[in-house]
Parts: structure tokens; sequence; C-alpha cells
């Protein structure tokens, strides 16, 4: 970016003053209860379960926050037990589909006792009309998206480990009550002079945020033109992190393909740029473009991490060495999709750049929602609504109301 655009993004508002209410990261404290694949952690769970007292303890793997004695309720809508494990004998509760960091859709079981830190909070709003934001967290020249939008719950954990945040689009299940600054959708549906919803807002954010040294940043503009390119680039945007209905394509000759049968257990994976080609130990894939193979979030190819979490190695142990025997076709069918996503979302790339260009022109920066009352966010708007009509059950089955 030039100078000029530089300076515009910093003085634009920051996402946590326009989505304020978010989320620490989950922090399982194991790494057993999620896996690429639901059988392994059913698997996993039964072997838990049958397993003799002190053999149970050491495949707990316990923690500060969890042992087999801890007693705690159970995560919004779940239905798992809210015993202590120590006594544990059920089926495994089901496996849901989660977000695992960006771009690696894995598999976790939902039971409070096996999680140190779940966010509860996460939970109760976590249906099928919310969708969350999650910053990947900062790195200076790191490249990458500044946000990765998903409907499903997301871990919020970063590839490099630093600290991210969580923000749900609304407040409440049912999609009420929107995570947005008081005032804000009105301020710009009056500037704009065309209504603003949440999710138009959600997607401009994935569109037009850019990550700084202070924060976030989202560059708004006052322009009813840009504002709706802006938009329907964040839906683009936002298709391809949800992929959900028509699947994401490249165009006939550039859509990758197995030319190669991958190997039953592959634990090498290379690029071959001439070829644009991913081998995959004896496995080939091909044509994968340049821009899927650097794709980056916080300075870690994507590509390299989601095979990595797929692997085998010698020194796996205790239930996480409970995993598929052969690699799954599912697992292939999964890599093409995210080769295609990855692809797709670098074309969109420059665009976003002149979006930010763009939306410089006519900029409605914090100092402007300052005056027009949005800034700064009441406290109130930081914390989680209460939802007392939610039934939860608390530890050791006793009813509880949040």
């Amino acid at each position: 970016m030039t100078h000029s655009d530089v300076a515009a993004v910093s003085a634009a508002p920051l996402l946590d003053d326009l989505l304020p209410w978010s989320v620490a990261p989950l922090r399982l404290g194991r790494g057993w209860p999620m896996a690429p694949d639901a059988a392994s952690l059913k698997a996993r769970w039964t072997a838990f379960v049958r397993a003799e007292p002190e053999r149970r303890a050491e495949l707990l793997r316990p923690s500060r926050s969890r042992s087999l004695t801890t007693s705690v309720g159970q995560l919004p809508g779940q239905s798992s037990g809210t015993g202590a494990l120590a006594g544990e004998d059920g089926p495994c509760p089901e496996p849901v589909r989660v977000l695992h960091g960006p771009f690696d859709e894995q598999w976790l079981i939902p039971d409070h006792r096996l999680i140190d830190a779940a966010r509860p909070e996460l939970w109760r709003v976590a249906d099928a009309d919310q969708l969350f934001l999650v910053e990947p967290g900062h790195m200076p020249d790191s490249g990458g998206p500044a946000l990765v939008a998903t409907a499903l719950l997301p871990d919020g954990r970063s590839p490099a480990g630093r600290p991210g945040r969580i923000r749900p689009l609304y407040r409440r299940p049912g999609g009420t009550e929107p995570n947005v600054a008081p005032g804000l959708l009105a301020t710009l549906t009056d500037r704009l002079g065309t209504e603003v919803r949440p999710e138009e807002l959600l997607a401009w954010c994935l569109a037009a945020a850019r990550r700084t040294a202070s924060g976030c940043r989202v560059p708004l503009t006052a322009d009813p033109d840009v504002w709706a390119h802006g938009v329907d680039l964040g839906h683009r945007v936002l298709w391809l992190h949800l992929r959900t209905g028509e699947r994401p394509k490249l165009p006939g000759g550039r859509r990758p393909y197995v030319r190669s049968a991958l190997p039953p257990r592959p634990t090498e994976l290379l690029y071959d740029r001439e070829e644009e080609a991913l081998h995959i130990g004896e496995g080939r894939i091909s044509p994968v473009p340049a821009a899927a193979w650097d794709f980056h979030v916080c300075g870690v190819r994507v590509l390299e991490l989601w095979f990595e979490r797929r692997t085998w190695t010698e020194d796996t142990d205790g239930l996480e060495a409970v995993r598929p025997t052969t690699w799954p076709q599912t697992w292939t069918s999964e890599l093409l999709e995210l080769i295609t996503v990855l692809a797709l979302l670098a074309e969109v790339r420059p665009r976003q750049e002149e979006l930010v260009r763009a939306a410089a022109e006519a900029p409605l920066n914090a100092t402007a929602l300052g005056r027009a009352g949005v800034l700064p966010v009441p406290p109130s708007a930081r914390r989680p609504a209460s939802v007392l009509d939610h039934n939860e059950e608390g530890p050791g089955g006793q009813f509880a109301l949040i």
C-alpha cells in the first residue's frame, strides 16, 4: 500500500469497535478430543472409558482445569455427561464439526469435561443462524487474510500461536441482537442512503479489513457505489470461506485432479512450481496454482499445516495415536477443495486492495463515527448477552439457568 493508503487504514475504526463482543480462543488442554475424522474420536472415547482407572488418568492427560474428578456443566446445546469422568462408561458424545484455526475443518468431542476452556458463551449462540469472524492474531509482514469467516464453531487458534479473537455476528441464538456497535447500522444506512444489515457489514469487513500493529482495522466508506462493490466482493469471500451450496470450482483446465494415487500413509508433501504439481509421497495432484501453495496465514503455509495435522509420526502416543490406518478418500476430496478455495481467494486479493484505496476517497473514519455518537462503544456491548430462556444442565446433572 502507498503512504496515503497506510494513513487511511490507520484512521479507520477498529474491528473491536465495530463488532465489540469478542471471545478468546478455545483451549483444549489435550489434543485427543479433536481429530480430522469423527470415527477416530469415537474409537478414542471407547478406549478411554474401557481403560482401568490408573490407565484412564494417563490417557486423559489431566491439567489444572480438568481431571478425572472434575465436575462441570454441559456445553450449551450438547448432551454429554456432567458427572466425573472417573465413573463415565457411556457412549461417546456425538462429535461436532468445528473450524480448527483457519481453513481446517475438523471434529471435536463436545464434552466440557475434556476441554480446559470451552467458552460456553460461544456454544450458547452457535446455531444455524450464526456466523463467526475469527482474527488469526497479528504478525508483522506475515501476509494472508485479516479475517476468516465460518458458520461452524471456531476454536480460534492461530497457526503461529499468537492470540486472536472470535466475534459472533449475533449476540443471541436465532440470529437476534446483532453484535454491532449501537447506532452503527443506522449511521451507515443514513450516510449510504440504503439499508445496511448485519450480514452486509460482515461481508464488508471480510473484504476491507486490514491487520495493523494497533489491531484489525476496517476502512469504511460514505460512497454508496464503493459500499455496494465492497459488499458484493465480501459475499464472494464469504462464500469461499463457508464452502456451502454450490462448491467452488476453478475454470476448466485449471482444476486440480489426482494424477497418481496417494499412498496409504503419506508422510511427505512437496511442491513442484515448474509442473504446478503437489507431490504427496508417491501421489501427485495437479495443476496446483502457485498462489494456493503460497497462501499463508500468520506466516504459516496453509496447505503444509493442513497436511501435517493428518500425517503419521512415530512419536505419536496415547489416544492421539488412534487414527485411520490409511489415508481416507474423504481427505483427498477435502484437499482438492482446499486447493481450489485458496487459489480463488488469492485471485480476489488485488480487488480487495483496490477496495481499500477506493474507500479512502470518501472515508467514514473513527473520528466521524465519534461525531455520530457511535464511538466510544458502551461497555455493555462488549459483554455477552444473558440468555435467560436457555436451559442447560449444570455439574452432576443439576439444573442451570443462564
